[in-house]
């Protein structure tokens, strides 16, 4: 994991929605004796010299020797990022950047090559569909983003970054993995370039039965694309597929769970989805003007089937989102100064129909975006670098539901601006300082406005966000501090205190302030050392609750990585994390007497490669600890995590 020395924008675009967008970043990050990785700025690919500051890189060597099965739990394991537990048996856990509790998803924007995973629902995005092989780097950005990406980026993004194939060559890989609670995992991945062509395709079979009963996971993923070298720049095409059938184990009791917690209180619920995606890129330069844009369509099917006391429920919606995100940049020379201007605009249009005895609800988003943004460097000897942005972004919604109490049909138009401003500057030889500012956003998305307290469509969530830092260091050792503060205007979010059990609403004003640490050194040749450290501070400001904390946010969170990597075929690597204890999720009025327990977890990888062979020992939860992240009322609503899972695993490169 490698850190940038500088902060600016990242990227989020909104389901739906014509958004546009800019990413800013500062000075390269430290120069240590390992390759250097090319990371995306301004969303496009940047120079060096205008690298994203305070950005979190994750290599795909580091993926590899961590042993991580997929791009999610890369972002925890590695990237250090909060996780709570998945509700159906997937491995795709909800992501949290900077303690935004159960509504963490729909507070940051997770992009895969340009194209927004993030939708208009309050599903998280699904990360494991993403077959790991292909994944070339995981760029995580923290603060606000939103004049790049839109509405929702107010926590951070998430960009996901695939391998492009070589030139004139071909490589692939085959690797299965097998391990306790009947897991097992196929993949196979090859690309090959014929002089300015070049294609590629992966594929992913996985499955287990996982730690708890009723909660068996099977997917299968395919990913392809060709690609075409076209004077300065190329086009390529890209097919994204996959089929998942899970197993819904259920919520415990904190008895329940002390009792067994492997134990389920739904065994006979169960669901699936289905995925497809196509998507087209052009990236050409044009004089000295680089032109790119991608265009995507997304369709998806969701099904699930529910047996309690009050009878059988079947529940189905097909959805589909379109993207397209055209943009073009400038870079000019000034004397000693650079300069780097971006416009852009965003479109996406997002709808869903919904199939079930109890609903009908047809809901459709279009959104429409501008952004525009610039960024100077100067004196290049201390790396001066100032950038500002805005964005201007208009959504329309539509909902209907005849089945609805009392059936409902309405359409909306919304509005919201995002501006930033940001720099940075070496003060001394390997300490950069940084600042930046800004406002972003967040809509309530279908889901929240299906079921709100409010008689219009809930209002726009709005943040001033504040960030300052600094990163010491060069060769091989650093360290990144950042301070920062969002102070949020009618936070959407579930209030369980009010209506029958909680409604969706725009909260009293909140705040979330806090420390975030990176750190990297080596110890010797062979050995490397890193870490993350979290502090959060998530309260409300204002109104009934001022004080009180939010639900769902641990305060601290510590992860640190031990890395030793020879030169005579050998590897390991082992994680250490340490989240603090945190309110259950229905505590608002802070006085449920327990609170979910701190936990820390073990994992390890040891590899060793013998010619194109390679074999691996991993295991997760080494001290087969029993915690669990993720619980919805006092001391119930609990969703167990695993307990340990040694994996052996055979991989061979071509």
């Amino acid at each position: 994991m490698t850190f940038q020395a500088a902060p600016l924008s990242a990227r989020a675009i909104r389901p739906l929605a014509l958004a546009i967008s800019l990413c800013f970043i500062g000075p390269a990050a430290f120069a240590q004796d390992i390759p250097s990785v090319q990371i995306t700025g301004a969303r496009f690919a940047s120079a060096p010299e205008l690298a994203p500051i305070g950005a979190t890189v994750i290599t795909a060597d580091e993926i590899r020797r961590a042993g991580v099965a997929d791009v999610n739990q890369a972002i925890r394991k590695i990237g250090g990022v909060v996780g709570r537990q998945s509700l159906d048996s997937s491995p795709d856990f909800s992501l949290d950047l900077r303690g935004f509790g159960a509504n963490s998803g729909q507070n940051m924007v997770i992009m895969l090559d340009g194209v927004r995973m993030s939708e208009n629902e309050l599903a998280n995005p699904v990360l494991s569909t993403i077959p790991i092989e292909t994944v070339e780097r995981i760029e995580i950005v923290r603060g606000g983003s939103a004049v790049l990406y839109g509405e929702g980026a107010t926590a951070g993004v998430i960009q996901i970054v695939t391998r492009r194939p070589g030139k004139n060559g071909g490589r692939g890989s085959v690797s299965a993995e097998i391990g306790q609670f009947k897991s097992h995992d196929v993949r196979a991945s090859a690309s090959r370039s014929f002089g300015a062509v070049s294609i590629d395709a992966a594929i992913d079979n996985q499955a287990t039965d996982n730690y708890r009963a009723n909660a068996d996971f099977r997917q299968t993923a395919f990913s392809g694309g060709a690609q075409w070298l076209v004077g300065a720049g190329r086009v390529g095409l890209r097919i994204d597929s996959a089929r998942q059938d899970s197993r819904f184990p259920g919520s415990l009791t904190l008895a329940q769970f002390q009792a067994d917690p492997r134990q389920t209180t739904t065994p006979n619920d169960h669901g699936s989805l289905d995925s497809d995606r196509i998507s087209a890129f052009i990236d050409q330069r044009i004089g000295g003007v680089d032109l790119a844009a991608e265009l995507s369509h997304r369709e998806k099917t969701v099904k699930s089937h529910y047996e309690s006391s009050f009878g059988i429920t079947d529940l189905s919606y097909d959805s589909e989102q379109t993207q397209f995100s055209p943009r073009l940049r400038h870079l000019a020379q000034f004397g000693a100064m650079l300069n780097e201007a971006i416009a852009g605009v965003d479109l996406i249009r997002w709808k869903r129909v919904t199939h079930s005895d109890f609903s009908a609800a047809d809901a459709r988003q279009d959104s429409k975006a501008i952004y525009l943004r610039d960024e100077v460097r100067w004196d290049a000897a201390h790396n001066g670098r100032f950038s500002a942005g805005a964005r201007h972004e208009v959504f329309d919604k539509d909902y209907a539901d005849p089945l609805g109490f009392p059936p409902v049909n309405e359409s909306t138009a919304q509005t919201q601006n995002a501006w930033d401003a940001q720099g940075s500057y070496d003060v001394l030889p390997h300490v950069t300082l940084h600042a930046k500012a800004g406002q972003s956003y967040r809509m309530a998305n279908a889901d929240e406005n299906s079921y709100r307290s409010s008689i219009t469509v809930l209002k726009a969530q709005t943040s001033h966000d504040l960030e300052v830092g600094v990163t010491i260091g060069g060769a091989g050792r650093q360290v990144s501090a950042r301070a920062f503060r969002h102070k949020l205007t009618n936070e959407i979010f579930f209030d369980p205190t009010l209506g029958f059990g909680g409604i969706n609403t725009n909260l009293d004003p909140t705040r979330r302030e806090g420390l975030e640490v990176d750190a990297e050194t080596r110890l010797g040749g062979d050995w490397r050392v890193s870490g993350h450290l979290q502090h959060v501070k998530a309260t409300f400001s204002e109104g009934l609750n001022a004080g009180r904390e939010m639900v769902l946010v641990p305060k601290d969170l510590l992860t640190a990585r031990l890395t030793w990597a020879p030169a005579a075929g050998h590897s390991a690597d082992v994680g250490v994390q340490w989240t603090g204890s945190q309110r259950y999720g229905s505590d608002f009025t802070n006085a449920c007497a327990a609170r979910i327990p701190s936990h820390a977890t073990l994992d390890a990888r040891y590899a060793r490669k013998i010619g194109a062979w390679e074999l691996a020992l991993s295991g997760q939860n080494l001290a087969d600890k029993r915690f669990f992240s993720n619980a919805f009322g006092c001391q119930s609503g609990i969703y167990p995590e695993n307990g340990r899972q040694l994996k052996l695993a055979a991989r061979y490169d071509f």
